[in-house]
């Protein structure tokens, strides 16, 4: 199976292709990411409408570029994820709208991805086996404890 992974958060563009089966490692075939922070840095934090903005011109092209570099097509992708919040919601709908596009228009499954999940078992993308640990989460107003 292979996945094409849109997280548009907050002020970062990624996008990712994976290959893999369930209970089993994957394998990263591409990782892009666009930063923003020379955007937002004349503000002194993030600015939700320019982050929205920058997403939706950038997003497209970075698409692109990582199914390049995975040299996949995107006919290939069996499923299409997007991360689904917690986030800034004009951030967040840019991501999920063309996760559930791309799904909706190849007649492939979306994923809807939460955000603070995702960054505690990131680590274990590729591993076989995922140990027992215990995490905590630090972020923002979306800290769990």
């Amino acid at each position: 199976m292979i996945i094409l992974a849109i997280e548009s958060s907050c002020d970062e563009t990624a996008v990712a292709i994976l290959r893999g089966q369930a209970h089993e490692p994957a394998e990263i075939l591409a990782s892009e990411i666009s930063s923003q922070i020379p955007l937002h840095q004349p503000y002194g934090g993030v600015v939700p409408e320019l982050a929205s903005r920058n997403h939706s011109l950038i997003l497209r092209p970075l698409v692109e570029t990582t199914l390049e570099k995975a040299g996949v097509t995107v006919r290939d992708i069996d499923a299409f994820a997007a991360t689904a919040g917690p986030g800034l919601a004009s951030s967040l709908l840019i991501g999920n709208t063309a996760a559930k596009a791309m799904a909706c228009a190849l007649g492939k499954p979306y994923l809807a991805i939460n955000h603070l999940e995702g960054h505690l078992l990131s680590p274990f993308v590729s591993a076989s086996q995922v140990p027992a640990h215990i995490s905590l989460i630090i972020s923002g107003g979306h800290t769990l404890l």
